[in-house]
């Protein structure tokens, strides 16, 4: 099977450790690994994915140039890695970071809205969600942490429906720990959702339900590196029992067709 791991964070070695421990401890969930790129290239390697998407999430408007500086960096140096940028509300020049982040190869922006302690329909989040729009970048989303409201599955609908040419990827099948109203989202054709940090929660009958009701085809493999090893993840998403042409749609082609990664 060719696989692509839709959902990784890296940061700068020197820091890789303590950025682990700080994802640890917001979550309350020991990390299976450091958060150096090195790390996860061993892990992608033993796990045999061809390409896996990297990003970080910018807690202060101060930290984003830096962020995309490194992600870029890091990509040009790996061909396994394919990155998205970091944004925050309240960085005034969003349009020019977008483009010298689309200039740098980043495909679109990931925003962990718990972490960063705003609500996804911000309204100073919407008119960065329409200048991504206009430029066909893609949306990652953490969604669904039932500890706050920030992230609740009716805001990223909202959000879609307003922005119906954005792509819009919503984390953790969309609910992190939200199941129930993730599950009541209706199926938007700009929405597509990943499977990282998920398959821990919830049992193989609740995830096929989830993938049968919004389509195969929405979905993304991903594994929440460093918080899980990639190569369980993977052994987690087969437990689920899904057929071959569903589990090759959703580890590899669905990522590939909507990032157009097998494009000539």
């Amino acid at each position: 099977m060719r696989i692509i791991d839709a959902h990784t964070h890296i940061f700068p070695t020197k820091i890789a450790t303590k950025a682990s421990e700080s994802i640890g401890n917001f979550y309350g969930i020991p990390m299976h690994s450091d958060a150096s790129p090195e790390s996860l290239i061993r892990l992608e390697e033993e796990l045999g994915s061809e390409r896996c998407l990297v990003c970080s999430s910018a807690l202060s408007p101060a930290q984003v140039e830096s962020i995309n500086n490194f992600i870029a960096g890091e990509c040009e140096k790996h061909p396994l890695f394919l990155g998205l940028a970091a944004m925050h509300k309240d960085y005034e020049n969003f349009e020019a970071e977008l483009d010298r982040a689309l200039s740098l190869g980043l495909r679109g922006v990931k925003f962990h809205h718990d972490m960063q302690g705003f609500a996804i329909d911000d309204p100073k989040c919407l008119p960065i969600y329409e200048a991504m729009e206009k430029r066909g970048m893609i949306l990652l989303l953490h969604m669904g942490d039932a500890r706050y409201e920030f992230t609740s599955p009716y805001k990223l609908c909202d959000v879609a429906r307003m922005f119906p040419k954005l792509t819009i990827i919503g984390a953790h099948f969309g609910g992190y720990s939200e199941w129930d109203a993730a599950y009541r989202m209706p199926r938007l054709e700009n929405v597509y959702y990943d499977t990282s940090s998920s398959l821990f929660m919830i049992d193989a009958p609740t995830a096929t339900r989830f993938i049968d009701h919004f389509g195969a085809d929405r979905y993304f493999f991903g594994s929440d590196f460093p918080m899980w090893n990639p190569k369980q993840e993977l052994e987690r998403f087969l437990k689920l029992g899904l057929d071959d042409e569903t589990n090759q749609a959703i580890l590899y082609d669905n990522f590939a067709r909507v990032f157009g990664l097998d494009e000539s």
